[in-house]
């Protein structure tokens, strides 16, 4: 099993790691959701995480708020994964939507054209994508080559056990085809419930390890 610690600086990652995380998702300011961390943080943490072997995802969010992004923000979430890959970040997470909360094509590819050698995960933002719409989002973040899909599997507010159905409806859909990551609420207390409800083999969470 695959704990990823969702971390807001490098303050708690070698306590997370010596209590078993081996990927850390990077970001700051948690309160809104998280949002880039800047270079500086990045190239801590990755210093931090290579003796433990762990791997970091960097958080590539100009704000917070909602996922539809102006090209002006589009152009700074391009430098953030410019310099995410210079400070040694093996990978990044980011999502793109359109003002009618599907994904937003051409933004996307933008941004996963600066993505090459990276590992690339689409955040939380799929959770505002209507339910009938995620599955042909999952075939095209596919087609895309994204790694993976940081999911609570619905609103966000609600228990991820009241999701269950669905993320197994997503993790059947998937084939193997893409990695689903259940994030939202997870912690090590209720972890096996929800390793044992999904059969996944990774979480995400802040209190995933401790």
């Amino acid at each position: 099993m695959l704990y990823e610690f969702c971390a807001e600086n490098v303050t708690l990652l070698e306590k997370a790691m010596k209590a078993g995380a081996q990927r850390i998702e990077l970001c700051d300011n948690l309160a809104v959701g998280g949002t880039t961390p800047s270079y500086g943080v990045i190239r801590a943490a990755v210093d931090l995480a290579k003796p433990y072997g762990a791997t970091v995802m960097t958080m590539i969010r100009p704000r917070g708020g909602d996922f539809v992004y102006s090209n002006l923000e589009i152009e700074i979430m391009l430098t953030d994964i410019q310099k995410a890959k210079e400070a040694g970040s093996q990978g990044v997470v980011f999502g793109v939507l359109t003002e009618k909360n599907e994904i937003d094509v051409l933004k996307m590819q933008r941004l996963l054209e600066a993505c090459k050698g990276l590992e690339v995960v689409f955040h939380m933002a799929f959770d505002a994508i209507p339910k009938e719409q995620q599955f042909s989002t999952i075939d095209w973040l596919i087609e895309h080559g994204v790694s993976r899909i940081l999911t609570h599997g619905g609103v966000a507010t609600e228990p991820i056990q009241n999701h269950f159905l669905w993320l197994n409806t997503l993790i059947k859909h998937t084939a193997g085809r893409i990695e689903i990551l259940p994030g939202g609420g997870i912690t090590v207390n209720n972890r096996d419930e929800i390793i044992a409800n999904l059969g996944v083999n990774q979480l995400h969470g802040t209190k995933i390890v401790f």
